[in-house]
């Protein structure tokens, strides 16, 4: 059996470690500096008359949405015209490319603190989500609870469990749910049962205790405002609840207006309200196959397994069966790193796996009273979700490390969609405000 965790991550569907260490404990972003991120991209083409222009950006503390907002503004362009790959870790210094519709002079517009534009030029095409092959992070962890050698003994064990598993559990990691307040598929259930004005309520109002005072007080100031009172307490919303003030915004002008309140906030932002509960049930899912001893670097039949292409990119559009006539070839396929066994992302359209593991994606959408339909949300089409499937291991072909006086730092690349915080737990096993 796995190593059971005992953290806040239950709540977000993740019950289990690969790794059986007591861990390093600490916690990440003390700095910036502690958590660099560097986007592996196939750059669209240099095109001399492209209507699109793309630039190297990298960003020292942005929230990526925040950021897009404020480069519009400057190059005096709507959002809409600006695209990126993926959304980045606010307490990091982050390096991607991003593009504009309109000529390079845009990018020569943005003056911004903590934000390098360069190497910028003309291309065939923009940059759209999930224009990446994947990321390089160099990590930090600080405060740790052991001392120099027992950390070198965790982290080796650790890193010798995941190359003998080939991966780790490739859990949806706390950014995709919040770490301080991890509100985003809350509000993604909302979404899915119907209930347009418990979404907006939700995101507005629901708090932790590990968030800001001053933002707790504000949420529950709302909470206990009628609608129709929202425009006293508009001016006092502070700056880091920026969606929130525009969701208020829209029901100042009408308060019966919940779906023009979801649809004001950045299109991917309203995605991920999706997303986000799906993540959570696959979560969840996750944790069950671990607890019911089914492998996760081999598939068991019933299984549905996705290949890759040569650049290591899962083929979501050629799912195979894992079946008693295939299931020796689909293993070496796997085994070799050229196929990996998935769950549902569980969404309007997309089959079940059989089998035992069927048995268990059957079980939590038949607990969560849940169906295809559920996942059309009327008004809203980019809270749709058609869903997919997900690898369940995150494959890690090379990890150095160092051991330095306030802990010790990581170096890796993992394929994108796959989260840093999903390996960092196996070393850290902290708490999920610590990620």
């Amino acid at each position: 059996m796995y190593r059971k965790c005992t953290t806040a991550e239950t709540k977000i569907g993740m019950h289990n470690y690969l790794c059986d260490t007591d861990g390093t404990g600490g916690h990440l972003k003390t700095l910036p500096e502690d958590f660099v991120v560097r986007e592996i991209s196939d750059p669209p083409r240099q095109k001399d008359n492209g209507d699109y222009s793309i630039a190297t950006v990298t960003a020292r503390n942005w929230e990526t949405n925040r950021m897009v907002r404020l480069m519009s503004r400057s190059m005096g362009v709507s959002r809409d015209r600006i695209g990126f790959a993926g959304t980045k870790d606010k307490r990091a210094v982050t390096t991607q490319l991003m593009s504009v519709y309109g000529p390079p002079e845009l990018f020569d517009k943005i003056d911004l603190k903590d934000l390098e534009v360069r190497d910028v030029y003309r291309g065939a095409r923009g940059i759209s989500i999930g224009d990446l092959i994947g990321n390089e992070f160099e990590i930090t962890v600080r405060d740790c609870t052991m001392d120099p050698a027992m950390i070198k003994d965790t982290v080796d064990a650790d890193i010798s469990t995941i190359r003998k598993t080939s991966g780790f559990p490739n859990y949806f990691g706390v950014q995709r749910f919040g770490a301080v307040r991890p509100v985003t598929h809350l509000v993604g259930e909302r979404l899915v049962r119907g209930d347009i004005e418990g979404a907006v309520r939700t995101y507005i109002s629901f708090t932790t205790p590990e968030e800001d005072e001053v933002l707790q007080l504000k949420r529950k100031e709302l909470e206990d405002t009628p609608v129709s009172d929202w425009g006293k307490v508009f001016g006092s919303i502070p700056p880091a609840m920026a969606f929130e003030r525009m969701m208020v915004g829209v029901l100042m002008n009408d308060p019966e207006d919940w779906i023009g309140a979801i649809s004001i906030v950045p299109a991917n932002l309203q995605m991920m309200f999706t997303h986000a509960y799906q993540s959570w049930l696959f979560n969840e899912m996750l944790s069950r196959r671990m607890n019911a001893g089914l492998p996760l670097n081999a598939p068991v039949e019933g299984d549905i397994i996705i290949p890759l292409d040569a650049n290591r990119i899962p083929q979501h559009e050629n799912p195979i069966l894992t079946t008693a006539k295939n299931i020796d070839l689909v293993t070496r396929q796997v085994r070799a790193g050229r196929a990996f066994v998935t769950i549902t992302l569980f969404g309007s359209d997309g089959e079940l796996a059989e089998g035992e593991m069927g048995e268990i994606e059957h079980k939590v959408i038949e607990e969560n009273r849940l169906s295809h339909e559920d996942f059309v949300i009327p008004g809203l089409p980019r809270c749709t979700s058609k869903g997919s499937r997900r690898e369940i291991l995150c494959p890690l072909k090379q990890i150095d490390y160092s051991i330095k006086d306030e802990g010790y730092s990581l170096s890796f690349s993992l394929p994108k969609g796959n989260y840093a915080t999903c390996l960092l737990r196996e070393f850290m096993k902290s708490e999920m405000r610590d990620y």
